[in-house]
């Protein structure tokens, strides 16, 4: 029924209902439905400044979170200056620069290799993944490049876009979800081009924001990966920002190729969630998480293991680490990365040697490390 306005009378008659409009203070009406008191209408909204401010986010790439770049550089050269150090006489450690695929920019990566090498095809390799919304690979990492050396891997770490220690460019140019995907798998190629990785055998792991980049990489429907394992990863977008708030918003909303929230650019979150991904799974995963994880709650990571446990059973392997004792940072977040900076040794608690002794094995079924495929004339051994 159309609505029939009532001069002077400040009612109108609107699908059969009489909404009656009173003043208010200011000369404006609002509606006041027939026999409703003054007292029972709701409160006028009052905008709090301060509030206002705390919950405000761009959608502008000017406003991204800036910081101390050349801080961050210098930073970044003492830590390849440890590696150095740390890695004589133990393994080969080169940093390298390779063409990512999406041809705009150059990646630098931590390169670790056994310093006596195999022929043709006689080593596996792996991709590792640093984390952090803008964040790079840290000396926290060497043990475990060391073990995967001495267990025959060749290890390449990219510093894909948006990491940091590379000046304001490499920083700003972040796409999570996105280019930066691209940018890691595009190691392979880099990988290809030594003459001893069998590039038959070339697995994937990263750590929070690069075990969501580990996922992605193995949920397109085509790549070069022959196993993934995924450490307390990022999961679901949607539910992260929502969960996290303003702070953490302003890092996504902020990117170029976001420009906006998830109820702004509902599609686009959708495809940078790898949860809503899992059905395109095609080779084994492992993921490890941990309930008392404040960095990637488990409330975002129960998701994702559900999801791997009834959809790709036969692929999936999960374990859910219940209180493990907390790593350096965020609780249980880095539950398996406990290293003492003072020897660069591992700080192993029963649930950190638990994981690692999971991962090794899974890998080990999946890429044979051990095997020296330069020696064999008649293709790869059968297991």
């Amino acid at each position: 029924m159309a609505s029939t306005w009532m001069r002077g009378a400040g009612a109108a008659v609107a699908g059969g209902a009489l909404i009656v409009f009173a003043a208010g203070a200011a000369g404006q009406q609002g509606p006041q439905r027939r026999g409703q008191t003054g007292a029972q209408r709701a409160p006028e909204m009052r905008m709090d400044p301060d509030r206002a401010r705390q919950l405000y986010v761009s959608a502008d790439p000017a406003d991204h979170p800036r910081r101390d770049f050349a801080a961050d550089i210098a930073s970044k050269a003492r830590t390849d200056a440890r590696y150095a150090e740390a890695s004589r006489d133990v393994m080969d450690f080169q940093k390298v620069t390779y063409r990512s695929s999406v041809g705009d920019m150059d990646i630098p990566a931590y390169l670790f290799q056994p310093l006596n090498r195999r022929g043709a095809r006689g080593h596996a390799a792996m991709i590792w993944v640093h984390g952090g919304v803008h964040g790079n690979w840290g000396i926290n990492m060497f043990p475990f490049v060391r073990e995967a050396v001495e267990r025959g891997y060749v290890v390449i770490c990219p510093e894909y876009r948006g990491s940091t220690g590379y000046g304001e460019a490499h920083h700003l140019a972040i796409d999570y979800g996105g280019y930066e995907v691209d940018d890691v798998i595009s190691a392979v190629d880099y990988l290809k081009t030594l003459p001893h990785v069998d590039p038959e055998r070339i697995g994937i792991m990263g750590w929070s924001h690069g075990g969501y980049i580990a996922l992605f990489s193995v949920f397109r429907d085509e790549h070069p990966f022959k196993a993934a394992a995924a450490m307390v990863p990022v999961t679901n977008l949607v539910f992260r920002l929502s969960y996290k708030g303003p702070r953490y918003q302003r890092s996504f909303a902020t990117q170029e190729r976001i420009q906006g929230l998830p109820f702004e650019k509902r599609d686009e979150y959708i495809a940078r969630s790898p949860l809503y991904h899992v059905d395109t799974l095609r080779v084994p995963l492992l993921v490890h998480v941990a309930t008392n994880d404040t960095d990637v709650d488990f409330v975002e990571n129960q998701q994702i293991v559900d999801a791997l446990r009834s959809r790709k059973p036969d692929l999936a392997e999960t374990r859910v680490y219940v209180e493990p004792v907390p790593g350096p940072a965020s609780g249980g977040h880095t539950f398996n990365r406990r290293v003492n900076l003072e020897t660069l040794e591992r700080d192993d608690s029963p649930d950190q040697r638990d994981s690692w002794n999971r991962t090794w094995t899974f890998f080990e079924w999946h890429l044979r490390p051990y095997e020296d495929r330069s020696t064999v004339t008649n293709g790869p051994t059968g297991r």
